[in-house]
């Protein structure tokens, strides 16, 4: 029989419904892969051994009595640091909350619960989910399982690399500015960030509230539909969430592209892209057109703008949201003070990181008397005209074909002392989230180094079934999946 580790969410569910495998058997699988690799990977803060096992053996009882079961009944699942787990550690990767444990689950982790899936643990993260290497993470660095060498992206890298050295068969990341494409894209995985408001953030510690968003992280298209089902729908418990009829995303997986209209946008491969990047995601436009789609010039105008907006709206928003971490209710508080403003100012200071630290400035001095107009009502404006640039664009077509990054991933420490460097690599994804609209990275091939390069599919709102059915058309053509996998994937252990 195929490895268990290589088996897909989909085969391990048909499998499972058979029961030629048992969700016990499974989840050991995953546990003794993360138990034999994951020193190396460090994708992991938390693993629940015990607890997994448990949450098997249910499933298995339930299934052996005859009760009809989800689609993901019995199959683990990774999540990341910053959605919340009832009775499980949830630090975000910081050290202001290293020991918080909440009381409740996130919508998202209720909803997969409901579902019968099997939570391995935690998954590291960019401390607070800023950043793009996962290496501002106050426990550990991970690893790229492609190269370890390698950053995985972030700030989901831990989510990507799980994934990627089959240390779970799918997981959940956050995306504010990229954090599920752009590691998705350095890791050789899917990653899809979902419209806004279509995925409950309930439970999801906030970054930049109008900007985050749950979405999966699988090793083919057809998973990452079937988990987006699981978690897509109303919550009244967030106020953002949108109500409205959501379908199956796995009903149009097989229609093809012929004659639909991709957009490549003209502003995605100009200066700044590597060469090999610009090479793989062209040829997947060609690809396309040979399955009959037509291949539209289309012009993104306000690109350029998107980025710096995208900085100042989401650190606003962060000083904001992490003002509550004062080290009086909880999180992290200093041993070291005589009054309250200096338990506010050692517990802050010696609770966050550097990249955290620098984004509250930046957003506190955006937000201040005097600024407030100059940058923070300006990106707002900016926003709204990203806004009317992709609903112009999508006059012309059904989804917009574009690179998810200038460049595939770099080394560990190659950008960290360089923050504003890094902060450019992010100029292809952000457009997106200023936008609130839904992106699907999947691979489209490699560079001469065998790391694997990303091409995103960009939809106007609520349209996440069509770029399913668009990324599935080229993973069935070209069989990418199935190449990423057959190769010495795993040279460096």
């Amino acid at each position: 029989m195929k490895d268990i580790l290589k088996l897909t969410v989909t085969e391990l569910s048909l499998k499972l419904a058979k029961r030629e495998l048992s969700s016990k058997e499974v989840t050991e699988a995953y546990l003794r892969q993360i138990a034999d690799r994951d020193e190396r990977i460090g994708a992991y803060i938390t693993v629940c051994d015990g607890e997994a096992i448990d949450s098997a053996e249910r499933v298995d009882a339930k299934r052996a009595e005859g009760d009809k079961l989800s689609p993901l009944a019995g199959i683990p699942v990774g999540i990341k640091d910053n959605i919340c787990t009832r009775g499980l550690r949830t630090t975000c990767a910081s050290r202001m909350l290293k020991a918080f444990v909440p009381p409740y689950d996130a919508t998202v982790v209720e909803r997969l619960h409901a579902l019968g899936t099997v939570t391995l643990g935690k998954l590291n993260m960019d401390e607070f989910a800023m950043g793009s290497t996962t290496e501002s993470s106050y426990f550990k660095k991970t690893r790229n399982p492609r190269s370890i060498e390698y950053v995985p992206g972030g700030s989901s890298g831990g989510s990507a690399a799980a994934v990627a050295a089959d240390e779970a068969p799918f997981s959940l990341g956050s995306d504010t500015g990229g954090s599920i494409r752009q590691p998705a894209s350095f890791c050789g995985v899917v990653g899809m960030k979902p419209t806004y408001g279509s995925v409950s953030r309930y439970g999801l510690i906030a970054f930049a509230s109008s900007l985050d968003q749950i979405g999966p992280m699988t090793k083919n298209v057809c998973d990452n539909a079937l988990v987006l089902n699981a978690i897509t729908g109303h919550d009244r418990r967030d106020a953002t969430s949108v109500s409205r009829e959501y379908g199956d995303f796995t009903e149009e997986l097989a229609l093809g592209v012929k004659g639909m209209k991709l957009g490549l946008p003209d502003e995605f491969f100009g200066e700044g892209i590597n060469g090999e990047v610009k090479e793989a995601v062209l040829g997947a436009a060609k690809v396309y057109e040979r399955m009959g789609a037509e291949i539209v010039p289309v012009s993104i105008k306000m690109l350029d703008y998107a980025l710096p907006a995208y900085y100042v709206i989401s650190s606003a928003e962060a000083s904001s949201n992490l003002a509550r971490f004062d080290g009086v209710r909880y999180g992290y508080r200093s041993e070291s003070y005589s009054d309250i403003t200096e338990l506010y100012k050692n517990s802050r200071s010696e609770g966050f990181g550097t990249e955290v630290k620098r984004r509250i400035m930046l957003g506190t001095f955006a937000l201040s008397s005097g600024y407030y107009d100059a940058y923070y009502k300006k990106a707002l404006q900016v926003r709204t005209l990203v806004m009317n640039d992709f609903a112009r664009v999508f006059e012309r077509c059904d989804c917009i074909l574009a690179p998810v990054s200038p460049t595939t991933a770099y080394k560990l420490g190659e950008k960290s002392a360089s923050p504003l460097e890094m902060y450019m690599g992010d100029i292809y994804t952000v457009p997106v989230n200023i936008a609130g609209i839904p992106s699907l990275s999947l691979p489209c091939g490699t560079d001469k180094k065998g790391l694997p390069i990303g091409m995103q599919l960009i939809g106007k709102a609520f349209s996440e079934a069509t770029l399913y059915r668009v990324g599935n058309a080229y993973e069935t053509e070209c069989g990418v999946y199935h190449l990423l996998r057959e190769g010495e994937q795993y040279e460096a252990y």
